[in-house]
């Protein structure tokens, strides 16, 4: 047998030396995060977006230091749901990250390029590349909960974000369609396989409640999201109404001043 170098690298012996190295990455020294949350999604279109910025809202509006990390780096949207248009800057220690009105820290990818509307057009290991970066390099100060806002699906990304950050729990979007059942199981299975807990699942455009007749009306059907949860064991279920008017807010970047409470007890939980 020959001598052990200690380098499990370049060694294909199975023996009580070798440990499973770690991935995870430390966040830039200067940064104190205390706990991190994923939102995800299995398509796109449900809503993630507005999840992020809502909880990010609820938990700054309860006194604590909130931050959203724009992972979705071909599809990013917080900037314009925040009304930030002012680039990044940085130092010699690393990125800053940009403030919201209510002093939310935010970092995306539409806060460094040129013009907003510029296309990224990165294979995935760039991209991958680039969300870890937001985690190493931005000095996000001290931050009670990081909201990180994923792009859909399983891919590169979330695999990056996964491996690499600590996350403490994740958020699963989703809408009233057939589907819904076929994609959840997608992002549990992931969120499994990666051991990350499920903290709660939001179905968003659940319904809407007309303000002439008072009624609710289930416009893409009815609902079987409890069904869902269910049968995945996630114990947290909220639904978010179609309403014209947040969306009017984050189009016009002033989502701060919608005043509605929808994902308060979501919030509460995640504490």
């Amino acid at each position: 047998m020959s001598e052990c170098t200690h380098n499990c690298e370049t060694c294909s012996a199975n023996c009580s030396s070798r440990e499973k190295q770690s991935l995870l990455e430390k966040p830039h020294e200067l940064s104190n995060i205390k706990k991190v949350i994923g939102v995800v999604s299995g398509k796109g279109g449900v809503g993630k977006s507005l999840v992020t910025s809502l909880l990010a809202l609820s938990m700054q509006r309860k006194g604590f230091k909130t931050a959203i990390l724009d992972a979705d780096i071909t599809g990013p949207s917080i900037p314009k749901v925040f009304g930030i248009h002012e680039k990044a800057k940085g130092n010699d220690l690393g990125i800053l990250p940009s403030k919201s009105r209510t002093d939310i820290s935010i970092m995306s990818v539409n806060l460094l390029l040129e013009n907003d509307t510029d296309p990224v057009i990165w294979r995935g290991p760039v991209i991958a590349g680039t969300v870890k970066q937001f985690w190493t390099d931005v000095l996000w100060g001290d931050v009670d909960y990081m909201f990180i806002d994923m792009p859909p699906g399983t891919g590169d990304v979330p695999l990056t974000v996964f491996q690499t950050i600590p996350v403490d729990g994740i958020i699963i979007v989703t809408s009233p369609q057939e589907l819904v059942s076929m994609i959840v199981e997608k992002a549990v299975n992931m969120a499994k396989m990666m051991n990350v807990p499920i903290l709660g699942l939001v179905e968003n455009m659940s319904y809407f409640m007309c303000d002439k007749c008072g009624e609710k009306h289930n416009i893409f059907g009815t609902s079987n999201i409890d069904e869902v949860a269910a049968k995945f064991g996630i114990p947290s279920v909220h639904k978010l109404p179609i309403d014209p008017m947040v969306a009017n807010y984050c189009d016009k970047g002033i989502i701060e001043l919608y005043g509605e409470t929808y994902l308060d007890k979501l919030s509460d939980e995640i504490e």
